[in-house]
C-alpha cells in the first residue's frame, strides 16, 4: 500500500512515499528547484518519490496533506476579529492568497497532481500539523513508548503540543495554543537582529556564544510568563505577528533600547548579547517543559519535532538535564518533516496499521531519502563539461587518497550517495575538511560558503570514537545535538578567556580547533559503519593518517543557496567556489587541473 505525503505553500515544501510504513523516498522541493525554502507545490519533490517507486500516481492509495487549511484559516479570521481594526491591511494582503491557494487546498493539489501526473485522485486526505510533527518523530525513532513533544511557530491553532506515543497510537496530551509561542518569539528576536523568518533561526544560535546573556531576566520579566511547568504566555503588547506585517513593533525596540538591526551590516557586541539572551531563554523554557514531563509520565525517552526541535544547543541540554534517558529529533523536523508525519499519521492512526520496530535502530535510514546518481550518470556528466578526473575502482583506494587530501588541508566536496532529507548534511551532500586545522574555520566561511565570519562548523566523527573527543556517550547520527569538547582535547589558552565578541574566533581553544565553537561546543554527527560505510571509511583512513577520526563536516552549497541535489549543481558550486577537490562518488576532479 502506497501513501503519499505532500506539505507545501507555508516554507519547506516536500513529499514523502511510504509503501506499508516503510519510507521509501522524501525530499524538499528547494532541492531540484534551486529556491532555498521553497513553498510551491513540490512537483520535483513528487516525481522523484515516484520514480524511486519505480510507479505512477494512478498507484498510490491515498495523498495526504499535512495540515487542516479550513481551521487555520479559521485562526486567521478569529484572530483579525480579536484586533479589528488593527491589522486590517495585513488581512487584505493575506485573503486573496488564501482564497486562491490555502483555502481550496484540495482541489489547486487535486489539480497540479492532474497536470503534472495525468491522474485526478478520489479524495485528498488530512492530517493535523502538530499531529504531522508528532508522527513523523515517534514512528520512525527506535522506542515504542516515549512522550512527543512538537514546538514551532504555529500549526492551525497548537504552537506547542505533547502527545504519548505507544507501539502504533500517538494521544494528545496537552496544546499550547497562538499567539503563545516559543518559536514565534525566537522568530521575532531573529528578524530584530537583522536575519530572515522561518530560515536564520540557526544563525542566532551560531551568534549566541560570541555574547553574554544580559538580556535574558529582562525577557522573562516583560516579554514571556513562565509557569513551573515549562508552560508559559507571551506579552503580546511587544508583538505585531498577530495581526501586523512583522514580527514586532515599536515598544520591543524601545525596550532594548535599540532600533533592529538592518540585514548585512556589522553585527555589534549588543546583537551578540541578544543572541545570548533569547538562546538561555529558550534552554530554560525547554528544561522546565521536559523535567515536568520527565516527572510527570516517567518514560524515558522524549521524541522531538518542529522547528524548534532543530535548536541543537537546547536538544544538547534536554538530554543531559531533564531526566530522560533517549531524546529522539526527527532530522526533517520542520515544515518539510510535516509530509513525512503525513504519511505515517494516515497510515498508522487513520489505518489502523501497526507499527513494527527494531529496539535501537530507526527507521528514517539515515535520512539519505533523496535522489542518487550512479558513475555511469556522473562520468557522462564530467565528459561533457570536458572536465579532468581520475577514477577509483577500488572504495579503499579511493577513501585513502581522499584523506590525504584533507591531511593536506585540501577542501573537499564530498557528493555521494542519496541526498539528506531535512537541513543538515550528513556526508552525502558535504565539505569536508581538516579539523585540527587553525585558520580552517575561516576559510570555510570566507572563501568557500560566503557566509559570515561568526558561523561555527561540526564534526562527524566515528560513533565508537566519540567519546575520546567529546562529553558525550552514544549516538548522534543527524548533527542535532550540542555537546562539549572533552577537556583533554581543550587547550589552556589564557588569552582566549579575556577575548569578547567576534575577536573570540582569534583564540586557539582545542586540538581540533575548525570544529570547536567559542564556548567550547561541537555540534555532533557521529557516524557508523552500518549507517555510512564509506563515510565511515573515509574517517577511519584519517585516523590512520592523522590519529584523529574526525572531520570537519559542512553543507555542500553557498550562502543563499539550498544544498547540491545533482552532480550539475555540485559542479557549479565546486568551481564558483575556492573548494580545492570534488568527489562525486568514485570521481576525484581537483581544481588545480580544471582552471
Amino acid at each position: 500500500m502506497y501513501i503519499l505525503g505532500i506539505s507545501c505553500f507555508y516554507h519547506d515544501s516536500a513529499a514523502c512515499l511510504i509503501k506499508d510504513g516503510e519510507i521509501i523516498a522524501a525530499a524538499q522541493e528547494e532541492r531540484f528547484s534551486r529556491i532555498k525554502n521553497d513553498e510551491a507545490f513540490p512537483v520535483c519533490a513528487i516525481k522523484f518519490c515516484l520514480e524511486k517507486a519505480g510507479i505512477e500516481l494512478s498507484q498510490v492509495d491515498d495523498v495526504v496533506y499535512y495540515e487542516k487549511p479550513f481551521i487555520t484559516f479559521e485562526r486567521i479570521i478569529e484572530t483579525h476579529l480579536r484586533y479589528a481594526p488593527k491589522g486590517y491591511k495585513s488581512f487584505l494582503k493575506l485573503l486573496p492568497v488564501w482564497l486562491k491557494e490555502k483555502l481550496i487546498c484540495e482541489r489547486v493539489i487535486t489539480k497540479e497532481l492532474k497536470k503534472n501526473f495525468g491522474h485526478k485522485i478520489k479524495e485528498l486526505k488530512y492530517s493535523t500539523h502538530h499531529l504531522s510533527h508528532a508522527a513523523s518523530s515517534f514512528f520512525p525513532s527506535p522506542y515504542d513508548d516515549a512522550v512527543i513533544l512538537c514546538l514551532d511557530g504555529i500549526g492551525e491553532w497548537a504552537t506547542t503540543s505533547c502527545w504519548r506515543g505507544q507501539k502504533s497510537s500517538i494521544k494528545p496530551l496537552w496544546e499550547i495554543q497562538f499567539p503563545n509561542s516559543l518559536g514565534l518569539l525566537y522568530t521575532s528576536f531573529t528578524t530584530y537582529l537583522g536575519f530572515k523568518a522561518n530560515c536564520d533561526e540557526y544563525k542566532i544560535m551560531g551568534l549566541a556564544p560570541y555574547g553574554d546573556p544580559k538580556y535574558k531576566d529582562l525577557i522573562l520579566e516583560k516579554l514571556i510568563d513562565v509557569k513551573e511547568d515549562g508552560s508559559f504566555n507571551l506579552n503580546l503588547k511587544y508583538f505585531d505577528f498577530m495581526v501586523g506585517l512583522q514580527m514586532y513593533n515599536k515598544k520591543f525596540e524601545e525596550l532594548f533600547e535599540r532600533p533592529a538591526r538592518i540585514p548585512e551590516s556589522k553585527v555589534e557586541m549588543f546583537h551578540m548579547d541578544m543572541a545570548a539572551s533569547i538562546q538561555k531563554v529558550i534552554e530554560h523554557v525547554l528544561l522546565k517543559m521536559t523535567k515536568y514531563l520527565y516527572k510527570e509520565h516517567g518514560v524515558d525517552t522524549l521524541c522531538l519535532a518542529g522547528g524548534v526541535a532543530l535548536n541543537c544547543v537546547a536538544n544538547g541540554k534536554i538530554l543531559k538535564e531533564s531526566g530522560f534517558k533517549n531524546v529522539w529529533i526527527q532530522p526533517a523536523a520542520g515544515d518539510a518533516g510535516g509530509a513525512l508525519g503525513a504519511s505515517l499519521a494516515y497510515y498508522h492512526i487513520g489505518l489502523g496499521k501497526e507499527c513494527s520496530k527494531t529496539i535501537g535502530s530507526d527507521k528514517q535510514k539515515s535520512s539519505l531519502l533523496g535522489p542518487e546518481f550512479s558513475n555511469e550518470e556522473i562520468e557522462k556528466f564530467l565528459t561533457e563539461q570536458n572536465t579532468k578526473f581520475t577514477k577509483f575502482e577500488n572504495e579503499d583506494e579511493l577513501c585513502s587518497h581522499v584523506a590525504s587530501l584533507i591531511e593536506n588541508e585540501n577542501v573537499i566536496g564530498w557528493f555521494q550517495g542519496k541526498t539528506e532529507f531535512g537541513p543538515r548534511a550528513l556526508g552525502s551532500r558535504s565539505i569536508i575538511a581538516d579539523p585540527r586545522s587553525e585558520h580552517m574555520q575561516k576559510t570555510l566561511n570566507l572563501k568557500i560558503k560566503f557566509r559570515e565570519s561568526f558561523r561555527p562548523f561540526a564534526p562527524i566523527v566515528k560513533e565508537d570514537k566519540v567519546s575520546d573527543f567529546f562529553d558525550f556517550q552514544g549516538k548522534s547520527p543527524y548533527m542535532l545535538l550540542v555537546s562539549p569538547v572533552k577537556e583533554e582535547i581543550l587547550i589552556n589558552n589564557e588569552e582566549a578567556k579575556n577575548l569578547e565578541g567576534i575577536d573570540k574566533l582569534n583564540a586557539k581553544r582545542s586540538q581540533l580547533p575548525a570544529i570547536t565553537h567559542v564556548d567550547n561546543s561541537a555540534r555532533l554527527q557521529t557516524v557508523s559503519n552500518e549507517s555510512n560505510p564509506r563515510l565511515y571509511k573515509l574517517l577511519d583512513k584519517f585516523e590512520t593518517n592523522t590519529g584523529v577520526p574526525v572531520l570537519v563536516n559542512t553543507s555542500f552549497n553557498v550562502r543563499g543557496e539550498p544544498i547540491v541535489n545533482s552532480p550539475k549543481n555540485a559542479f557549479d558550486c565546486f568551481i564558483k567556489t575556492n573548494m580545492d577537490v570534488l568527489v562525486l562518488n568514485n570521481y576525484v576532479i581537483l581544481k588545480s587541473e580544471n582552471q
